[in-house]
């Protein structure tokens, strides 16, 4: 049998058109991305001077974000400095203009393995406003203190010009770490997000590490193939950088009662005895001063149980959406109004190229912050945004399992009775079969007569078929009868957060 294990043509065009996303932009759009220039420079301060950088996969373009984060070496006690530049969206997009019309109906980039549907048009969104290296920008700067123990002490926030000094990445970064060379930028970074991790699981944030298929192209020509996405240390350290300024950023929306969060309920009863039941299933003690995030952090990344608990966990995280703060919402207990997944209240602000809801919610802020009447623009649209980043939270999900839907059954579609050592990552119901996971190539997928979650064993394809798309597998008895559980695949050892929702 032949032994190819990826995909030589897809047609990821066709999804985009059964989701009814269309790449191109009207001709009044794209000229008006051409020749935007800043409504905003005469309120800008100069902070050319700070020494920022950005953080991003590999060729990424559309970077929203520089940050600089040092240690605070002049407070009692020390601490941290923090310095995170975004993107200033509305500074180059005027109110009901041909752009902002777009952005609104899109709601959020989509992306595909052979390239995303953007938010703006190209000449924005991957030009004239991303913070690309060594060019002057307009962003919205935050400035915060943090002190040792991770809690925040001061934040500011203004619009500023600003120049990005070098476009890193998380291999990178970590390579530069393990040499002792980290750009002077992120010197405090490592310690920083040590320090927030710790700082928000007391807080009872959850943080999931489950591990991310992603497809990628395979040599020769323009074939795919499913792999892990790289996870590193420096994922998790930006991520809390990020999740600082959106918890900031919800505060001061909060205490203004007006602005749009993002929220998350706190997990249900029978969410979190589902996961104690796991863990009582897998024998993994639980102590009972334990929160579930708490728990979930204190896993061994590599043990095959922790893919099991981590699948279980992810029910904790059901719910996420979009809260505009009206007069009713602001009298709800900060209970109601936070987001359970980051342990407060929390905000989008920090992605304004690829998520629409970040641009308002950062003018909110701007005129809290000055002490000024929230735009007239920004408020007529604050009610009708939740229900935006919905929508095309649902389109962001389709496309993304169905293009892994599509990868899988055509990388498997020759070779049906093929066996391969998995992970099983959750039980079945009356409802589904259980799931298992193949760490090469990277595919989830129902399988049938599967032992218990977290055990390992040997599965065969029996199924792959493009045109539904599907796949499935069922586990299958080594030579003495039983599942083999000796062999260990290769398992996720995610380190990075997954982000938050």
């Amino acid at each position: 049998m032949q032994r190819r294990m990826w995909a030589p043509k897809i047609d990821f065009a066709q999804l985009r058109r059964d989701l009814g996303l269309v790449p191109d932009f009207s001709d009044a759009a794209e000229a008006q991305a051409r020749s935007v220039t800043d409504r905003y420079r005469d309120q800008r301060v100069d902070r050319t001077d700070l020494e920022l950088v950005t953080i991003d996969p590999p060729g990424s373009m559309d970077l929203d974000q520089a940050l600089r984060v040092v240690p605070l070496t002049d407070e009692p006690g020390g601490g941290f400095l923090v310095h995170y530049a975004i993107a200033d969206v509305a500074a180059l997009v005027e109110p009901d203009s041909p752009i902002d019309e777009a952005s609104r109906t899109r709601g959020q980039t989509v992306y595909f393995p052979d390239g995303n549907v953007p938010l703006h048009p190209r000449a924005l969104s991957e030009g004239l406003g991303s913070l690309l290296p060594d060019q002057v920008r307009p962003a919205v700067l935050w400035t915060v203190e943090v002190d040792r123990g991770g809690d925040c002490r001061s934040v500011q926030v203004c619009r500023a010009t600003v120049r990005s000094r070098a476009r890193l990445d998380y291999a990178g970064v970590m390579a530069d770490l393990r040499a002792d060379r980290l750009h002077p930028a992120v010197s405090a970074l490592p310690d920083f997000g040590r320090t927030r991790l710790e700082w928000s699981l007391d807080r009872g944030a959850v943080q999931l590490d489950l591990p991310d298929q992603e497809i990628v192209p395979h040599a020769p020509g323009r074939a795919w193939t499913l792999r892990l996405a790289p996870r590193t240390p420096a994922d998790q350290w930006n991520a809390q950088v990020s999740l600082l300024i959106g918890m900031c950023a919800g505060r001061i929306q909060r205490e203004a009662g007006v602005g749009l969060l993002r929220t998350l309920p706190p997990a249900s009863a029978e969410a979190i005895g589902d996961l104690r039941d796991a863990a009582h299933h897998l024998r993994i003690p639980w102590p009972p001063e334990m929160t579930p995030g708490e728990f979930l952090a204190s896993l061994t990344p590599e043990a095959p149980t922790t893919l099991a608990l981590m699948s279980v966990g992810s029910r904790l995280m059901r719910g996420a959406g979009h809260l505009a703060l009206d007069a009713e919402s602001a009298a709800r207990s900060d209970a109601q109004v936070e987001h359970a997944g980051v342990g407060g209240v929390y905000a989008h602000v920090t992605a304004p190229l690829r998520r629409l809801a970040d641009r308002y919610a950062t003018e909110v802020c701007l005129a809290v912050t000055e002490g000024r009447e929230v735009p007239d623009w920004v408020r007529a649209q604050l009610p009708a945004l939740p229900a935006v980043m919905r929508g095309s939270d649902s389109v962001a999900s389709a496309a993304e399992r169905r293009s892994i839907d599509l990868t899988e059954a055509v990388v498997l579609s020759d070779q049906v009775g093929r066996r391969f050592e998995a992970v099983v990552m959750r039980d079945g119901n009356g409802k589904r079969s259980p799931e298992i996971f193949i760490a090469e190539p990277a595919i989830v997928a129902p399988c049938a007569d599967a032992p218990e979650a977290g055990n390992r064993c040997t599965v065969e394809v029996v199924e792959a078929d493009p045109a539904i798309p599907h796949v499935a597998f069922r586990a299958v008895a080594n030579a003495a009868g039983a599942n083999v559980t000796g062999t260990n695949p290769t398992v996720a050892n995610p380190t990075g957060s997954a982000g938050t929702s």
